[in-house]
């Protein structure tokens, strides 16, 4: 058997900023530290981080006040802000500088009175954080239907935005829709969605062509690693989400001469290389990485911990 392995693939800039901060946070405040909502969409980094002394909640309730609490990467609401002020929370913000660029607009564009289109997923964490900052100016839309659905008159000012995390295909058939039905919408300066989801999204569609099944490694809740997988079912390849070589069945590649491995951008390549030596060890396979394209963006720690002036 012949592993492709995707290149780019697994941490974003956004998710080694977060989690190094994490990780920063827990050496030098000491456990317990706090986190909003997971830090990533991913198991691996979860377990690992509980395993150190971060505590994972859904509520700033939960939390004691006075104590060290960390936002993830996908944003909070200016509501919780001030929850976490209240409560005299030392709020550590590792929100993604490119989920922070689409809060920034949506907050331009409704200081500017326009009803905002957010083109995202209903209950993801980063739409949540997105919506919370003009809620009152906010529609969401997941699909074409609900374009279809909306009805504003031309004197309406329209624009929209995106969760950074979608389909580059999903996305611009919504866009395109949004624009056929509502010709005077307009759109951000330059568009949301993230350079690393872009990126992954292209190296599975150059490259699944060549393989006989596909391998994404993420967590079922990563948005961005679920449209990994639907993209490579568009190309009728067989497409496995999994969090690791624990979840594969080895009837499930019998007989298959090239298999793609890629993964999601909160996805540690611990588990990639994990899963190599599973294909290794059931398959005598053999690993030849295609680089896409190259990444060297790099994302700074938050100011709280830049602070600190603690050498890594």
């Amino acid at each position: 058997m012949k592993i492709i392995l995707a290149a780019p693939r697994g941490f974003c800039a956004g998710v080694n900023m977060a989690v190094q901060s994490l990780e920063l946070a827990l050496r030098h405040f000491g456990p317990p530290i706090y986190v909003y909502h997971e830090i990533v969409h991913n198991q691996h980094v979860v377990q690992s981080f509980q395993g150190k002394g971060a505590v994972f909640v859904n509520f700033l309730e939960e939390i004691p006040e006075d104590s060290t609490v960390l936002f993830s990467a996908h944003g909070v609401s200016p509501e919780i802000r001030r929850v976490a002020k209240d409560r005299r929370l030392n709020a550590i913000d590792a929100t993604c500088p490119l989920v922070t660029k689409v809060h920034l607009e949506a907050i331009k564009f409704a200081k500017e009175h326009y009803t905002i289109i957010l083109i995202g997923h209903e209950g993801h964490d980063e739409v949540i954080g997105t919506m919370g900052e003009a809620p009152e100016a906010i529609v969401l839309v997941e699909d074409e239907a609900s374009v279809d659905k909306l009805h504003f008159e031309p004197a309406t000012k329209l624009a929209y935005l995106t969760q950074t995390t979608l389909s580059v295909d999903d996305a611009n058939r919504i866009i395109n829709r949004l624009k056929e039905r509502f010709p005077w919408i307009i759109g951000p300066p330059k568009e949301d969605i993230c350079y690393a989801t872009q990126n992954r999204q292209e190296a599975v569609r150059l490259l699944c062509e060549k393989a006989d099944a596909v391998i994404v490694l993420g967590s079922q809740n990563s948005s961005n690693s679920q449209r990994l997988r639907e993209l490579a079912q568009e190309s009728n390849r067989p497409a496995y989400l999994i969090d690791g070589p624990q979840d594969l069945i080895k009837e499930n590649f019998d007989g298959l001469d090239t298999i793609l491995i890629t993964a999601g951008a909160s996805a540690p390549e611990l588990v990639v290389q994990n899963t190599i030596q599973w294909l290794k060890d059931h398959f005598d396979a053999v690993v030849e990485e295609q680089i896409v394209r190259k990444e060297e963006v790099y994302f700074p720690l938050p100011k709280a911990l830049r602070a600190l002036n603690v050498v890594t």
